[in-house]
């Protein structure tokens, strides 16, 4: 029997700089996975990935992220996401000093 579909991000790194990024509905790739799509159904997520493994000039390593429904848009589940979101660690700049 197949595991129930949890909702998913599309996520990967930016080829140029390394930064986590989110896919948007509207095709845009992201710094902030608050305005990534949230993906609830497993074909569309499907298809979303071929998109952004469409783009090597763009991205590297996209993949599917387990997410959830937040207050102002999708949250991530595990904790490797949520890391993400913080940006890179070994610099205390961007995003590191937000926080």
């Amino acid at each position: 029997m197949s595991r129930a579909f949890t909702p998913k991000v599309v996520t990967a790194n930016a080829l140029m700089d390394g930064d986590a990024i989110w896919l948007t509905e509207d095709d845009r790739w992201t710094r902030d996975m608050a305005e990534a799509e949230l993906i609830e159904d497993e074909a569309h997520a499907d298809i979303r990935l071929l998109f952004a493994l469409s783009q090597p000039d763009h991205v590297v390593g996209p993949y599917l992220a387990d997410a959830k429904p937040g207050q102002t848009g999708p949250e991530p589940i595990h904790f490797r996401e949520a890391f993400r979101t913080r940006g890179p660690s070994n610099y205390v700049h961007g995003k590191q000093a937000e926080v």
